[in-house]
């Protein structure tokens, strides 16, 4: 193993970003606007010749790799260790509903997620360990100098990039945030990791 630079990816806009619902591992399909900037950062990345490219296995990240990852030559590898953060019964609500529900376990999932415990669903330290333990399989997989592409969710990217910078779960939703098919690009060798992109939005082609 080496240096390996990872491109991180969330995945573009869905039906449920629009309508403040949680999804987890439940699905929704893109917009035409969350298609839109998959196909930007196509166009950013299109020199890039990916070594390997990983996935969650969600239909919503899956649609955004395979309009990222177009012409290249790797398969794309279906991950399930990088799903959303399963949310068992907040799956399909909005969060304003949760807030009135739930406001308390809500609250805590914002702004102490490092004591989060739900009735139903994963924490957030669940999340870390699934997550950092997939990452360094796919590490020990590819030769150095590799570039990988990693297409997954808000969750998985905050977790791995708090991981990154030796982030505490506690400071895990500080800034910046992470907007759909937003980049993040770090140069890891298992024991150093250097940021270049965190939550990198130049790729887009209209305003915010």
């Amino acid at each position: 193993m080496g240096k390996t630079t990872l491109y991180i990816v969330r995945h573009g806009e869905t039906e449920w970003n629009v309508e403040k619902r949680l999804q987890g591992h439940h699905d929704s399909p893109l917009t035409q606007l969350g298609e839109l900037q998959a196909d930007w950062l196509h166009e950013a990345l299109k020199e890039v010749e990916f070594d390997g490219i990983y996935t969650s296995s969600s239909q919503r990240a899956v649609r955004t790799t395979e309009i990222i990852s177009r012409q290249q030559k790797s398969p794309i590898v279906k991950v399930d260790q990088l799903r959303e953060m399963y949310l068992g019964e907040w799956e399909g609500k909005r969060q304003s509903d949760l807030l009135k529900s739930e406001p308390h376990e809500f609250q805590s999932f914002w702004h102490t997620p490092h004591l989060f415990q739900p009735t139903t669903g994963e924490s957030f330290l669940e999340v870390q360990d699934r997550v950092i333990d997939k990452l360094k399989q796919i590490h020990r997989n590819h030769y150095s100098d590799s570039p990988l592409l990693i297409v997954t969710h808000t969750v998985v990217v905050k977790v791995l990039m708090a991981y990154f910078e030796g982030r505490p779960l506690s400071n895990i939703w500080d800034p910046p945030y992470l907007h759909p098919a937003c980049l993040c690009k770090v140069e890891f060798d298992g024991d150093k990791s250097t940021i270049y992109l965190h939550g990198d939005t130049s790729h887009y082609k209209k305003p915010l």
